[in-house]
Parts: structure tokens; sequence; C-alpha cells
């Protein structure tokens, strides 16, 4: 890689990394919220779903516009709303209150995923691809390691909005960076007269059977991934015995794991093929899905044990799946073809979390039941995943240089 190309993907993973810390630390949270609030997990679930929710709304309203400006300042128009309403939930007092700055934070961070994916597919060639979203998803790992464990430390120290006050803050760094290192990438941008129709974008979208299938690879990962991860510290802490106060080992462990983990994930899937690895890794995550829904109380370091293995699988399953999905578009439609896949993305989570908090349920002790039937219904998505990735095709190889288009 050239010096502009891994300063790019810094940049991305920087974006990534204060995006998934605001994301993620919902997830651990729930005790402390649930208490706050004096909430039961399917009103958790309502918070966690609402940023899905209005992410995915405003990731689908994008891919009307989105290829019609270079990707730079869609960027930055995004990353800026989504650190306003990271800051809004620092300061939310009440449940309803923080419902909306979440929903807030959902409507610019629906359009920040799909354009970095959207930035590393114009970069670089379907060849090279699956290293470069490696290193841009190293970010969920620093965000594992580093962010979410130090805002779980400051929501225990002081309180559970200290946390979006240090992504926000941190945010207003990266808004800079975005501004000094990330390219214009405009080759994709057509002039007034060569613009289709902005409804084209799901008229291509209906006519490609090859699309369609991307996006309903996408929505079984994510019913899959997403039913299962915003009870699992309420499940840990209430039923296996997990001190709270050694949550943010699973992430400190987990992520550390795929620091090293995701590199070697992307490497691989370039020279053996996308499928192959993703195959793998895909019927490997099903055992720590099993394992940590019908735990029973165990040992601290056999929670890490399993945990860690989840985080590894799920993340190597994640790596060869970005890769197909960015090429099943030229780069003219890619733009609009992410913001639609990150809004299907993220109203799977929505509904796979909502779903979730239907299914289970709370005993009068604080134990968290049925976890277990929403495992096995993640891991017959997961199952199910398999086969619809088979038929994902990509159309795109060549490459597209990041000096051609830098200014």
């Amino acid at each position: 890689m050239t010096r502009s190309e891994r300063l790019l993907l810094l940049v991305l993973a920087c974006i990534n990394f204060t995006h998934i810390v605001d994301f993620m630390i919902m997830m651990p949270l729930g005790p402390q919220l649930m208490r706050y609030f004096g909430i039961g997990p399917q009103e958790f679930a309502v918070i966690v779903s609402s940023y899905s929710l209005s992410a995915g709304i405003s990731g689908f309203l994008a891919a009307f516009f989105v290829d019609r400006y270079p990707r730079k300042y869609v960027v930055l128009l995004a990353y800026g709303g989504f650190v306003v309403g990271t800051l809004a939930c620092a300061i939310a007092p009440t449940y309803w209150l923080l419902i909306a700055a979440r929903a807030l934070a959902g409507i610019f961070g629906g359009v920040l995923g799909s354009q970095v994916l959207s930035i590393v597919g114009d970069v670089f060639s379907y060849e090279r691809r699956a290293q470069a979203m490696s290193i841009v998803m190293t970010a969920f790992s620093a965000a594992s390691v580093a962010g979410v464990p130090f805002g779980l430390y400051i929501a225990t120290e002081y309180s559970w909005h200290a946390p979006f006050v240090f992504v926000g803050v941190l945010g207003l760094g990266v808004l800079f960076l975005i501004w000094q290192f990330v390219p214009i990438l405009n080759e994709h941008v057509q002039s007034r007269q060569q613009r289709s129709n902005p409804l084209s974008v799901l008229t291509n979208i209906a006519r490609n059977p090859n699309q369609l299938r991307a996006l309903f690879l996408t929505t079984t990962i994510m019913l899959g991934h997403f039913s299962i991860i915003p009870f699992i510290t309420p499940y840990l802490v209430a039923n296996v015995g997990f001190s709270e106060t050694n949550v943010y080992l699973i992430y400190l462990v987990g992520g550390a794991l795929t620091i090293f983990s995701a590199p070697v994930v992307g490497k691989l899937a370039d020279r053996r093929g996308k499928y192959p690895v993703f195959v793998v890794f895909a019927l490997l995550s099903m055992l720590p899905i099993y394992l940590i829904t019908h735990m029973s109380p165990s040992p601290l370091a056999f929670v890490l044990f399993v945990s860690g293995l989840f985080f590894v699988f799920s993340n190597g399953r994640l790596v060869p799946t970005q890769a197909m999905v960015t090429s099943v578009v030229t780069p003219t439609q890619r733009g609009g073809f992410m913001a639609i896949n990150s809004s299907v993305q993220l109203l799977a989570q929505s509904m796979a979390a909502y779903s979730a908090g239907l299914i289970v349920g709370k005993t009068p002790e604080g134990q968290v039941t049925n976890y277990g039937l929403v495992g096995l219904f993640a891991m017959t998505a997961i199952f199910l995943s398999i086969f619809i990735a088979r038929l994902v095709k990509p159309i795109d190889t060549a490459p597209h240089p990041l000096e051609a288009t830098a200014q």
C-alpha cells in the first residue's frame, strides 16, 4: 500500500472507532440503564433499536443523493451530525430524551457506515479489498480493547452519560482528520446531463438478482448477529454470575484477539477466496453463539474464552462479507447501493434487537429467560446465510488508484 492509502485507512478506522464505540457502549450499559430508568428488557431493547431504526431510514433516503456528491463532503456532513447526536446523548436526562438523542445520532450514523465502505470499494480493487476491509474493521477491535472498557470505567466512576461525552469530544478531532486526509473522491460524480433518475438506485437493485442476494445476505447475517448481542451482558450478569465490574474484560479480550485475527482473515480471503473463508467462519461462529446463550454459572476464564471465540469468529465472518457486498455494483452506483445496504443492515439490527426483546423475559429475581431460544434463531439465520452467500458474485475487479482521485 502507498502512504496515502495507509493514511486514508487510518482515518476511516478512526471514523469507525468512534462510531462503533458509540453503538457498542449501549449494550454493556444495559444493567445500569435498566436500574437508572427502572425499565425491563423490552424497554432497553427500544433504546438499542431506536438508533438502528433511525439509521436504517436515513440510510435508505441517503441512497437517492449520495452518489451526486464527492465522498469527502458526504462523510464530513454525516460525521458532524453524528457528533452532535452523540453529545445530545451525553446530556439526555430522561428515558424518552435518550431515545430521541439515540435516534438523532442514528440519522447521521446511518450514512457513515455505507460511505466508509464505498470509499474502500472506490480506492481498492477486488483483489486487495478484503485486506483493506480488515484494516478498517480493526477499529472494531480497538473499540473493544480501548473504547468500550474505558467507556464502562468512566460510566462506573461518574455516570452513564460520561462515555458519550468521551466519544463526542473525540469525534471533534476526527472531523479535523477527515478534512485533512480524506481525498475528494469525485470520479463517480456524473454531470447533470448524465444523472439518472434518483429512484434508479431502487430500480437497478430490483432488476439485479445479484444485488438482491447481497442485500438478503446482509439481512440474514444481521438477524443472526444482533438478536443475541444486546442481551449478552444482562444474561451473563444475571444468569451466569459474571460480575458487572468485569464486563469490560469481555470486550478487552475479544477486541485484542480480533486485532490479530482480522488482518489474517483479510489476507486469507484475498488469497483463498472470499466465499470459502466466509463459510468456515460462519460455521465456527455458531459454536460460541450456542455456548453463550445456553451458559450456566461458569468461571471467569471460561466466559472470557467463549466470548473471545465469539468475537474472533463473528469478525472473521464479516470481513469477507463486506468485500463481497461492495463488489456487486459499479463505482458510479456504489454509494447509493451501499446506502441501501447500510439501511437494510440497520433495519435488520433494529428488528433483531426488538424481536429478541419480545422473546426474552425477566424473572422476579432478575434472571433473563428464553435467551436460549434467541440463540437457536441466530444460529439458523447464520446457517442460512451460507447458502445465500454462495450466489453473490463480484462484478468489478478494476482498480481505482487513490492517487488519481486525490485532490
